[in-house]
């Protein structure tokens, strides 16, 4: 058989045969057409040879099947419409005869190679090769599996781990025996992996500046995984800073860390919290009670914690909630439960809670840029003392003093509950952006467009040094990153818009930004200019006409 052609059976019919298709190239992890692999096969089968030398050559004991069960594996591979009288497969099939079926042709292949023993309406979607090894009570495929690195906490489609099918006997206990030894293994590696790879720098790879905000967060994060916490109270943050500062991203990339290893799953719930800002819309948050309309339901907040009660959970603009929000609030972070509006009750001691709020923005950052400017005057003046410890940094830290006597105040007259506040582990502090982490946001959008430029135009964009110092100076502290966004929208992208309108632009061509002053004043504004580079690094200063007013 070539390659392509062989189906996954196939490579299980003889150990010889398995042997000679391997040394010709063919891919252990080739599946059939309709979704299993040959060690599936093997391991249903009780085929011992054929299981280790599959393994030996690289075949994936953790690989999920493909196939549900034969009817729906029938509709979804589009092999019939199943429409027309009954055939011979008893199902509304059109063809007269078993061989021409092609409901039995998909129960005959799975038959063939699997054997009758499995229902054929059963699903079978996700099952593992140890999950088929466990329905054959084979405790000798099992080992083998499990040594190969099969994981016994692999689920299937429907959320079953293979001891979930195992009889009780030799199999069940070797599959629970092997479970505790890899969460045993998985905790030493993620132990090494996280002291190999810092929390910190995992955010910092996707977060600009906030080097404050970050370490409080990790080193909370870390308490937890290592068991250094009070595990009757969920983990609670308050984010207080400007909006477009980096406050969501941050809730993101820890709920993306915590929950890293689970697939097709929501671990970040974001309720935009001043939308239950009046009384007659706080039942949609936990749910409205018996005989009241919307009961069925459930409540936004009661129906995520139930479907995942370690989640991270994101309180967007907690500060404009109504007090009835802020009092199931502090049930949930004082007693790790909630009751919802049924009367049940949800546990969820092990989520992470993040609140979001602008209260006291302005504060904070008048506070930064006071600190930031006293840090410049200290390094101009060691600078002139020609102090050898001279040392430029633009990381700066909130006082003490200075959150108890300034924001501690704000926080209490707003929120008017001293056990709200109480029930908070870390207030975490997201500051003004400074000019070195400015540049670095410029660069990073002007990066993101010259990306689309490339793809979209085949058209190379290149930029000076002066063209960061240029856009950075349109920041605002009020609107964080989204002003920075905004500026490169309106001075590059418009213009390159424009350019190519224009037909300015030719096909693969290479654009170069630069920094030019209008008129021969000292002080004259700057502006950007567009240059096309041609290949003797020559450049051309693009002749952009502005757009014609209405009246024209």
């Amino acid at each position: 058989c070539s390659a392509p052609e062989t189906t996954a059976g196939s490579l299980t019919y003889a150990y010889k045969d398995c042997l000679m298709l391997l040394k010709e190239g063919v891919d252990p992890n080739h599946r059939h057409r309709l979704g299993w692999t040959a060690l599936m096969v093997a391991a249903m089968n009780r085929q011992h040879s054929v299981v280790k030398v599959l393994l030996e050559a690289g075949a994936d004991p953790n690989a999920g099947d493909h196939f549900n069960n034969v009817y729906d594996t029938s509709r979804e591979k589009g092999i019939h419409s199943l429409e027309g009288e009954e055939g011979a497969c008893g199902s509304n099939c059109s063809s007269s005869s078993v061989s021409s079926c092609p409901l039995s042709a998909v129960l005959v292949s799975r038959e063939d190679e699997f054997s009758s023993r499995l229902s054929s309406r059963a699903g079978f979607r996700g099952c593992t090769a140890l999950h088929y090894a466990t329905l054959a009570d084979d405790p000798r495929a099992v080992r083998m599996l499990l040594e190969a690195g099969a994981s016994p906490l692999q689920t299937n489609g429907v959320g079953h781990t293979a001891r979930a099918y195992a009889k009780e006997g030799e199999v069940s206990t070797l599959l629970q025996e092997w479970e505790g030894k890899f969460l045993e293994l998985q905790a030493r590696r993620e132990a090494e992996e996280r002291r190999r790879f810092p929390l910190e720098r995992r955010l910092k790879e996707h977060i600009i500046g906030q080097e404050g905000a970050i370490n409080t967060v990790a080193s909370a994060i870390r308490r937890k995984e290592n068991g250094w916490y009070d595990e009757e109270h969920p983990l609670v943050f308050l984010f207080l800073g400007s909006s477009g500062i980096g406050k969501t991203e941050l809730a993101k990339q820890v709920a993306r860390y915590m929950h890293k290893d689970i697939k097709k799953l929501v671990v970040l719930f974001r309720l935009i919290v001043h939308l239950f800002s009046v009384r007659a819309q706080v039942a949609k948050f936990i749910g409205s009670p018996p005989g009241y309309v919307g009961h069925e339901e459930g409540g936004q907040l009661t129906k995520l914690l139930r479907a995942c009660p370690n989640a991270v959970v994101l309180f967007d603009e907690v500060d404009k909630a109504h007090p009835d929000v802020l009092t199931i609030m502090l049930q949930l972070f004082d007693e790790g439960r909630l009751t919802d509006g049924k009367g049940k009750t949800i546990e969820c001691k092990d989520a992470i809670f993040i609140m979001t709020s602008n209260v006291a923005s302005d504060e904070i950052a008048q506070h930064a840029l006071q600190l930031r400017q006293e840090a410049e005057r200290v390094s101009r003046r060691k600078l002139a003392d020609n102090l050898e410890d001279v040392q430029k940094s633009d990381d700066i830290k909130i006082s003490r003093q200075f959150k108890e006597s300034v924001i501690r105040p704000i926080l209490k007259a707003h929120f008017r509950r001293d056990e709200f506040l109480g029930r908070i582990n870390e207030i975490v502090y997201f500051l003004p952006f400074c000019h070195s982490e400015l540049l670095q946001l410029v660069s990073k959008e002007l990066n993101f467009w010259a990306k689309k430029a490339k793809q979209r135009h085949d058209i190379t964009l290149q930029w000076d040094r002066p063209v960061l110092d240029l856009l950075a100076g349109g920041y605002n502290m009020h609107y964080g990153a989204r002003s920075i966004k905004h500026e490169v929208e309106r001075r590059v992208v418009n213009q390159l818009a424009a350019a190519y309108e224009q037909e300015l632009l030719p096909k693969g061509c290479t654009l170069r930004l630069s920094v030019q002053s209008e008129g021969q004043k000292e002080h004259s504004t700057p502006s950007l200019r567009l240059e096309v580079v041609g290949e003797d690094s020559s450049s051309r200063t693009l002749d952009i006409r502005p757009p014609l007013s209405p009246e024209h």
